[in-house]
């Protein structure tokens, strides 16, 4: 396994890694917080007084909540979120609880991108993690959260904030704090399934085509995902194989307006003509080591999510890692070195766009050609030369088949 040290790799910041950084003060009592997943599925404010069920003791395993969910642990801890594992006591199904604090203008960004996102999938796809439900609790008072919802006060308080960029919902002690239910996925994610196995040629084909009908599916709805990478790909392993999951969307954008602008048919979906690959994006945001040369720049497309793929297959095909400089866990991820450093590949072609990518990276890789291809054109410097979601889609069917 090709390990690189990411303590030599030139650090730069970028939006993405300022909007997620964690703020910081004192904890909050979490009793109150734990009863906005009680309420009953209504548009109204409940009062939820009464019981939560909370033992004495301190620890979260210990805490349980009465009657919808019982929070069983800690899975995860983000910069701007925590996750749980929790169960449903009705059915008694697992599901993933992500508590966000919704307090600073940018955590409330990330939610609400994140709520916008997946709640604008009319379909499901059985690759891109699914939302049972959003709950928005604030002072002891609970809302089940819906899009666009006008009435909603809070939900209003919500985008003001994210729009205005400042404070207006009241005084830190009184946070405000959004609840995502989501399927529960086992496996943990790309990084921790890929590395903790031995090599698996059929596994990595079965990968390969779940990620790319997942990005598929995401721009068909008109989603540029924006922080594609290991840690953001969840693995279920319910029905017995690993399927993959696509999560995170707090960087997410939805693209709408594009297309055909002239007024169609009754009931038609004015939105249905979007191209995301002429929707253009300027925050640079994102994971450095799969940043597109493009993003570094803050003018880029949906063509972006295609090069982070590229650098995710590249890696998990060869499984080429670094350790982070701050987790000092071992990831997946592909790199260019310079001397002592390693460097993103997507800077690396933005300060030398003639670089030519060895593809593939070991002496010894089962790389095929079909793949070695569509990897140098998913890594193109320009992302015109890249192809787009749904023929990499297509291109990887005819690999896939003649492998």
């Amino acid at each position: 396994m090709d390990t690189a040290d990411g303590d030599n790799w030139r650090r730069r910041t970028r939006s993405g890694r300022a909007y997620r950084r964690q703020q910081t003060g004192a904890r909050v009592d979490e009793s109150n917080v734990l009863r906005s997943l009680s309420v009953g599925n209504t548009e109204k404010d409940h009062d939820m007084k009464g019981d939560t069920g909370l033992s004495k003791q301190d620890n979260l395993e210990q805490r349980v909540m009465a009657p919808r969910y019982s929070l069983l642990r800690e899975v995860g801890r983000g910069t701007y979120g925590v996750v749980y594992e929790a169960v449903a006591r009705r059915s008694g199904a697992k599901v993933a609880v992500k508590k966000l604090r919704c307090d600073a203008p940018e955590n409330v960004e990330l939610a609400l991108q994140e709520f916008w996102a997946l709640t604008s999938l009319e379909k499901k796809h059985q690759n891109v993690v699914q939302l049972e439900e959003c709950v928005l609790q604030r002072n002891g008072m609970a809302q089940k959260m819906s899009h666009g919802n006008k009435r909603s006060k809070q939900y209003l308080r919500l985008v003001e904030t994210s729009l205005k960029g400042e404070r207006v919902l009241g005084p830190p002690e009184e946070p405000c704090y959004l609840w995502f239910v989501m399927e529960f996925c086992e496996g943990g994610d790309l990084n921790q399934f890929i590395l903790s196995r031995r090599p698996d040629s059929q596994t990595n084909n079965s990968f390969m085509l779940q990620l790319t009908s997942a990005v598929a599916f995401l721009h068909e709805n008109h989603i540029v995902h924006r922080d594609l990478k290991p840690d953001n790909i969840l693995i279920s392993e319910k029905s017995g194989t690993p399927v993959l999951k696509v999560a995170d969307f707090g960087l997410s954008k939805v693209c709408a307006g594009l297309g055909d602008t002239s007024e169609g048919k009754e009931g038609e979906d004015k939105n249905k003509n979007v191209n995301v690959n002429k929707f253009w994006l300027s925050s640079a945001c994102g994971s450095d080591f799969y940043m597109a040369p493009e993003v570094w720049e803050g003018h880029y497309t949906a063509k972006a999510d295609i090069f982070a793929l590229g650098i995710i297959i590249w890696a998990m095909l060869e499984r080429i890692t670094f350790i982070d400089a701050e987790s000092k866990r071992e990831l997946l991820g592909t790199y260019v070195r310079q001397g002592a450093d390693i460097v993103p590949v997507g800077e690396a072609l933005l300060e030398n766009p003639k670089m030519v990518l060895s593809i593939p990276q070991k002496r010894r890789s089962c790389m095929s050609d079909g793949v070695r291809k569509l990897l140098q054109d998913m890594l193109a410097v320009n992302p015109q030369d890249r192809p787009s979601a749904f023929e990499l889609q297509a291109r990887m069917d005819q690999v896939m088949c003649a492998a």
